[in-house]
């Protein structure tokens, strides 16, 4: 596997890994995904990654988002994982987060946060395993499918910016 920028040639495949996560109802509130602008607009620019196999083919994406347009925040944002459901549990998102960490430092992002629902355990894990720790649960913060559902808060602070 290997790590590349992710470009917008590769949205179509990106969208696919992510509308299987939001198939899911374990990844996100969202019901659909954007459009490529749509998309775009809401994430910095950098990091953007995708995790290709060795054939080329994307397995997962992750990128970063502003949690807040207020200057004070800038150091701050929120990371979106998706990974292929067939690749699952292969490592392709310790890979790939452990890269997003790396170059969000460079990059002077000095916390990073992810809110995920509790159900999803390997989510939690996989953030806990590269630093992140459990700020707070929310409960019933927004309904899925007329359901109310619970967040976790994760954060990782920079052990390099801060």
């Amino acid at each position: 596997m290997i790590i590349d920028p992710m470009l917008p040639e590769h949205w179509p495949e990106v969208e696919k890994i992510y509308q299987d996560g939001i198939d899911t109802d374990q990844a996100t509130f969202e019901t659909q995904t954007p459009t490529w602008e749509a998309w775009d607009q809401g994430h910095l620019l950098f990091p953007r990654l995708v995790a290709k196999n060795l054939i080329g083919s994307i397995i997962g994406w992750a990128a970063l988002s502003p949690i807040s347009k207020r200057q004070v925040y800038r150091g701050v944002a929120e990371v979106s994982i998706y990974i292929d459901v067939k690749q699952m549990g292969q490592g392709v998102g310790k890979k790939l987060l452990t890269e997003l960490i790396s170059h969000s430092e460079t990059t002077g992002i000095w916390m990073l946060q992810a809110v995920t629902f509790p159900e999803n355990e390997a989510s939690v894990r996989l953030h806990k395993s590269l630093g992140f720790t459990m700020v707070g649960k929310r409960k019933k913060i927004a309904q899925q499918h007329g359901i109310w559902r619970d967040t976790v808060l994760l954060e990782r602070r920079s052990g390099i910016c801060s």
